[in-house]
């Protein structure tokens, strides 16, 4: 956080989006018409879950990003919950969404066993445990997107290194489209995601006793064509000074600075191939939405 907010360009880390509140709206986000990526991968896992089962014949399921696991009912249904499968492991930040997804599926899936993991996904793949049999890690929603190359790089071979040959990568990947599209997507206009996006000050404001007035900032999303990726701003509308005191750290903005607090890179299949088999995946199979808007792609650890 200190290299966030002590360096110029200021950054937050979109980790910290998903307290109880933040996860809440984002929830609200996926069944806005504007944010196409949740309902474009339904659409994939409703015509490909059977495939995506026979497939991998698995008996633990790991989601990295869990959050209320709503779409993976889908894959627990196909998968055979409770009976093939034994096991489910979600891993998330927000302990309160895990508890709540949790007892849910325990309650809809008699005979499965979840482990729910409260962790990052960048920080404790190590804690994820490994009950025996095959493998399928699901990382959804296009979530990858939110780290750069280097973050995407080193999660994927962390990843890779904690996996059995053999065990399986299930991947979702928002694609390249028109920047009109992509932008609308990140900021609707009934401010659902502006609201989502100042409650990071929020959490900054309570774990790090910091005191941002969220008054005084303007959400901003816009495409950069060179890194082919969406990034999401806080900018500041007054010159101001904040001060996070569990860092020691006295912040001056000036008036239309801005705080970077997500990207989320659009990816192309060639690029998703080759970031895979760098870490040692082999990509299996490659799905699209009917509209070619979201990729779902199966990899096989080598």
């Amino acid at each position: 956080m200190t290299a966030g907010l002590g360096v110029r360009p200021l950054s937050l880390p979109p980790k910290w989006f998903y307290d109880d509140l933040g996860s809440k709206l984002f929830d609200a986000i996926t069944d806005l018409p504007e944010y196409y990526p949740t309902r474009c991968e339904r659409q994939i896992l409703e015509a490909e879950a059977g495939q995506i089962a026979a497939l991998t014949g698995t008996t633990t399921l790991v989601e990295l990003g869990s959050g209320t696991s709503a779409k993976t009912r889908i894959l627990l249904d196909a998968l055979g919950a409770g009976d093939r499968l034994k096991f489910f492991v979600p891993l998330d930040v927000s302990e309160w969404v895990l508890r709540q997804a949790g007892d849910a599926l325990i309650g809809a899936y008699p005979g499965l066993s979840v482990h729910a993991v409260v962790g990052d996904f960048e920080r404790h793949l190590a804690k994820l445990p490994s009950p025996g049999g095959r493998r399928l890690v699901a990382f959804l929603g296009g979530t990858i997107g939110n780290l750069d190359p280097a973050g995407r790089a080193a999660l994927l071979e962390d990843l890779a290194a904690g996996l059995d040959p053999g065990d399986v990568l299930l991947l979702g990947t928002d694609l390249v489209k028109e920047v009109p599209r992509l932008v609308a997507a990140y900021d609707d206009p009934t401010g659902v995601t502006a609201a989502f996006n100042r409650n990071v000050l929020n959490v900054v404001n309570r774990h790090l006793t910091a005191d941002f007035d969220l008054t005084r900032w303007q959400h901003v999303a816009r495409w950069d064509p060179v890194h082919e990726w969406i990034e999401m701003h806080l900018r500041s509308t007054c010159d101001q000074r904040v001060r996070v005191a569990a860092l020691d750290l006295d912040v001056a903005l000036a008036d239309g600075e801005t705080v970077r607090t997500e990207i989320s890179a659009k990816f192309r299949r060639q690029g998703v191939e080759q970031e895979l088999a760098d870490s040692g995946f082999t990509m299996h199979t490659w799905w699209t939405d009917a509209g070619g808007d979201f990729a779902l792609s199966l990899s096989i650890r080598r």
